[in-house]
Formats: C-alpha cells, sequence, structure tokens
C-alpha cells in the first residue's frame, strides 16, 4: 500500500476547515512545544479530531474506522506485540485473506508506517482512527491477563513439585524479578486499569481464581497452576508483617503499593477454606482525591437539603445502606466540605480509609479494647466540634453519640438499615431511649450505587410492556414515548455496557410531628408522616431519574428497586 505525503496545513485551509491565520499560530506554537500539527491544532481547538481524521482519510483514500462501534479480532491483535502497538499508535483489527485491517492514529506518518509493515508478516491495509481510542483498545487487548498466566506458569516451573520451599522463597521475597513479585504487580496493575475496588484471590482444587470487582460486580481469570498459591500468599503475608507460620486462622493487614503511577493502600483479609488460604485484598486509591458532595450525583434538591443538615451546629446525621453503598464515600464529602481551621473534628474509623488534613483520625483496635464506645468517651474530652463514628454498632455507641448531639457536638455516622424510615427504629431496637432519638436526629440519608452507562458506547433502549407499566406506576414523568438508553458495550468499557457507578440518595428531615411519634414510640406514624412528606424522595424514584437523565439503565433501576422492595416486603 503507497501512502504519499499531505500537507494537511494547507489541505485544512484548502477546505476552510480552519483560516490561514489559524494555521499560522499553530505553526508558531508548534516551533516552541514541537507537536505534530493535527494534534496541536486539536488541542488549540481550531478543529475537531474525528472530523479531521475523516477529512484525512479522504484525501488519503482510506478508510476513517469508529472503534467503539467495530467489532474487532480479538484473535489477531496479538500480531502486533503490545510494545510496538503503543510506539506506532496502531492496532491490528481484522485479519483478511492476504491482509491485515491495521488502525493508525497518524497515517501521514510514512516512517512509522514503514516500521510496521515491517513487523508484520501479512500486507497491511491501513485506516485511521482516533487516537485516545485506539489507545483504550490497548489498554483493554493487551490486559495483563496473558501476563498473568505466563508468569504463573513461570513460578509454577520454579516450585518443587511436592513441596513449598519456605526458607527459599524468604530469600528470594526481596528479589523484584522473582516471578511472584511480577505475578504480583502484574495482578495489581489489572486491577488499577480496571479501577476494582477488591482482588479476590480463591484457591479451588483445580485451578486458581482471580477475580476483580468493578463497579461492583466481580470479573474473573481462571489460572491453572495451584501450586502458586502459598507463594503468592506468603509474599502477600510478609508485606502486611502477618504471621506467615499461621495458616489455621484468619488474619487481617495493611500494605501500600505503587502502580501505574498510582498510590494504592490495601487492606487484606486471609481465611482458611478448604483448598488453602483465601485472601482478599480491599483497593484504597489515594491519588484519586476524595470526592466533593457534587461530585457524588446526588440530584440538586437533595444536595441542597444535605447542605442544610450540615450547617447545623449540633445533631445527629446517618447515613444508611447495605456495605459497599457509597456511604463512607458520602460522609467522607461532608468532612471536606465542614473542614475548616475553625473546627475541631475527630473521626472514629474502623479502618481510616483515607487520610484527611487538619482532622485527628483514630483507628478501632478491638484486641486492646479501643471500641468505637471507648474512643467515643475519650473523644467528647477532646472539646471537639464535629464527631464522626464510623459506625453505630451497639447501644453503648449509640447513646454516647446521640447524649454527644444534644449536647452541642455534630455527630456524623453510619447505620446497616435498608431506607431513612428504618433508621429510628433501628437505633430503638439497639436500646437508645426514644427521648433522645427525638432530641438529637436531625436527618437521615440512605443510598445505593448504581452502574453508569458508557457514554461511548450508549444506545436507544426500548423497554417491554411490563417494565413500561412498572415505570408509570412509580414516576409521573415517565409516559409511553419516554426515551431510555443503554450501553451496547465497546473497548472503552471493555464490553460491559458500563463505565462507573452513581449514588442514588433517599433524604429524611424529621419535622416536630415526626419526631413526637419517635418519643411517644409511635414508629407507624413515624413512617406515615415521614411518606407523606414533601421533601421525601424514595430511593427507586431517585434511580428511576437518572434512568430518565440517560445516566443509567433500566436493568440497573429494576436491580436496585426489587432489592429494596425484597427488603420492605
Amino acid at each position: 500500500m503507497l501512502l504519499k505525503k499531505v500537507r494537511l496545513g494547507d489541505l485544512l485551509v484548502e477546505k476552510k476547515v480552519i483560516t490561514e491565520k489559524q494555521l499560522e499560530d499553530a505553526l508558531n506554537e508548534q516551533k516552541t512545544n514541537r507537536q505534530r500539527l493535527g494534534k496541536l491544532l486539536v488541542s488549540l481547538g481550531y478543529v475537531d479530531e474525528k472530523q479531521l481524521l475523516i477529512l484525512l482519510a479522504e484525501q488519503l483514500q482510506i478508510k476513517f474506522i469508529d472503534l467503539v462501534r467495530f467489532k474487532i479480532n480479538t484473535e489477531v491483535v496479538h500480531s502486533l506485540t503490545e510494545m510496538n502497538a503503543r510506539r506506532f499508535r496502531a492496532l491490528v483489527i481484522d485479519e483478511k485473506e492476504d491482509h491485515y485491517l491495521v488502525v493508525m492514529a497518524d497515517p501521514t506518518d510514512l516512517d512509522k508506517f514503514d516500521s510496521l509493515q515491517e513487523k508484520l508478516n501479512k500486507r497491511v491495509e491501513l485506516c485511521v482512527a482516533i487516537e485516545s481510542e485506539i489507545l483504550a483498545n490497548i489498554d483493554n487487548l493487551y490486559r495483563s491477563s496473558n501476563e498473568i498466566s505466563s508468569l504463573a506458569e513461570e513460578l509454577e516451573d520454579e516450585l518443587v513439585d511436592d513441596s513449598f520451599d519456605l526458607p527459599g522463597l524468604n530469600e528470594n521475597v526481596s528479589n523484584e524479578e522473582a516471578p511472584v513479585a511480577k505475578l504480583l504487580q502484574s495482578i495489581f496493575d489489572q486491577a488499577i486499569q480496571l479501577k476494582a475496588s477488591d482482588i479476590h484471590i480463591e484457591p479451588d482444587s483445580r485451578v486458581l481464581r482471580v477475580r476483580m470487582r468493578v463497579d461492583g460486580h466481580l470479573q474473573e481469570q481462571v489460572i491453572k497452576e495451584t501450586r502458586i498459591v502459598p507463594a503468592l500468599v506468603l509474599r502477600l503475608k510478609l508485606m502486611c508483617g502477618l504471621d506467615i507460620s499461621e495458616k489455621r486462622k484468619p488474619q487481617d493487614g495493611r500494605f501500600r503499593i505503587r502502580a501505574r503511577g498510582h498510590d494504592v493502600d490495601i487492606r487484606l483479609s486471609t481465611m482458611p477454606i478448604q483448598h488453602g488460604e483465601s485472601v482478599v485484598m480491599r483497593l484504597l486509591d489515594q491519588s484519586s482525591g476524595l470526592l466533593k458532595l457534587e461530585q457524588t450525583g446526588m440530584e440538586s434538591k437533595i444536595l441542597q437539603e444535605i447542605r442544610k443538615l450540615l450547617a447545623f451546629p449540633h445533631g445527629l446525621i446517618l447515613v444508611t445502606g447495605p456495605t459497599g453503598s457509597g456511604k463512607t464515600t458520602t460522609l467522607y464529602a461532608a468532612l471536606s466540605e465542614l473542614n475548616d481551621p475553625e473546627k475541631k473534628i475527630i473521626t472514629i474509623e474502623d479502618p481510616v480509609e483515607y487520610k484527611l488534613s487538619r482532622v485527628n483520625q483514630v483507628q478501632v483496635n478491638n484486641k486492646i479494647d479501643l471500641t468505637f464506645a471507648t474512643v467515643l468517651r475519650a473523644v467528647l474530652r477532646q472539646d471537639p466540634d464535629i464527631i464522626l463514628v464510623g459506625e453505630m454498632r451497639d447501644q453503648e455507641t449509640a447513646e454516647i453519640g446521640l447524649r454527644a448531639a444534644v449536647t452541642g457536638h455534630l455527630v456524623l455516622s453510619t447505620l446497616h438499615t435498608n431506607d431513612t424510615l428504618s433508621a429510628a427504629i433501628r437505633l430503638a431496637d439497639m436500646g437508645a431511649e426514644s427521648y433522645l432519638l427525638a432530641s438529637g436526629l436531625r436527618g437521615v440519608i440512605a443510598q445505593r450505587l448504581v452502574r453508569r452507562i458508557c457514554s461511548f458506547c450508549a444506545e436507544p433502549h426500548q423497554p417491554d410492556e411490563s417494565e413500561l407499566s412498572w415505570l408509570m406506576g412509580k414516576s409521573k414523568r415517565v409516559n409511553e414515548s419516554t426515551t431510555w438508553s443503554v450501553g451496547k458495550g465497546c473497548p472503552q468499557c471493555h464490553n460491559t455496557g458500563y463505565q462507573g457507578r452513581a449514588a442514588i440518595f433517599e433524604i429524611l428531615l424529621p419535622d416536630h410531628e415526626m419526631l413526637e411519634a419517635i418519643r411517644t414510640k409511635d414508629y407507624s406514624a413515624f413512617s406515615r408522616l415521614a411518606k407523606a412528606s414533601e421533601f421525601f424522595t424514595p430511593l427507586s424514584d431517585s434511580a428511576i431519574n437518572l434512568a430518565l437523565d440517560g445516566i443509567t439503565s433500566l436493568e440497573e433501576v429494576l436491580r436496585v428497586c426489587e432489592s429494596i422492595e425484597d427488603l420492605e416486603n
């Protein structure tokens, strides 16, 4: 395939995409930063990247490929090594009888094209695609899954058939070139690339399963080399400073790594199971920074009400929901908003997940009787303005927290309940006095997480009759002509159709009548009054609103709403 030189700037001026003045400005800018002209024109906002590439493709008489919608032949991708794919900004996307179909970000770079042809053993039909899409596909298609498998095989070859050489591995554990170290590094790299929240290492009778939780759902990779498990677990225990000789009892630890430019705190838990030890690691990316309240995805009305709550000088604010629903993220966002030099903030957590400047954070340690209740008593002698209690777990903690709330402190905490209406009842069941509840409770926030539709592959979706009937019964905003979206699946979202998560919220601000119902322990009246409140929006309504705005899918709405209704029944 022969390509000709194209003077990109002259072509764009000729087609009246840019002006001669814009070209002159870009060429002057190019003298200082030495960027390629096309990239520079895009960064300056003079031309849209897709428009530029389509025009270039027409001039060169080659195809423009939309990689979001193109079905890549994954079997031929590795015809070009990852190193060369990144070097040439190129990707092999299909194979014909006598040639490969290859996309490049810059088809005018003839030197790279010639080198690319030399690396492939077939003729090349060159196409052009958006650079960011090529790189996203490289990240996805050259994921370290193959590397993990090959390193696992290499590590197994080094292990003695019927025994595990503990002293020998101890000697080699500091050698970063050891296969076990490289295997773990590859696992962490992949987890960070996928933005996984947890890594599960689970030995079975015949295989080792490495599963990563991405956007709340586990993705599995199976490794056949089961004899590598003791080496992996040993290395992880050493990194945490755990007892490497103890395999019969669960252990917990923590360590920090740096991978792909991210500083990640890792909380590790081991547990003996039938075929060895299961390891679960929670990844806390310190590089990503804390979210602000407006970044959590809550509706403006709810955001406004939460800020009213945070403006109270004293009282108890609860965030409720199951494990993994984002309660801690919301509380940290609230603390970030409250954090200023005039306020003394103390947190009691188990564990401390993110470090906050100017905030005194205390780690609970039950082994030395440093419980929530014990620390909370000590905190009250530290002259705090704001107290965060990681979780209301028992009667003692609940009562001390409520007494602090009615004696001039703003107390934030979490509670494991289904919704806002259950929070007061749950505290009463714990043994908290009803008069303290009525005096101290300022507000309750319930939340869940739903997956966001991938913006790269979103497309219209038509619900069936039963879904539409259910939705119309739930929301006045829904009718037969309402438009919905779904993610088709693409390399950007690893073919899941989703990318990231958003929170749905329910907020309850108890008024005088509700608090009086709590004081008299009339919880049915409390629930009835709460549901009739103009400020009360159920979690299901919040989820439907996100779907109406094209943020999440009906599949996610139904999943969350069904779980809420199952718990309510």
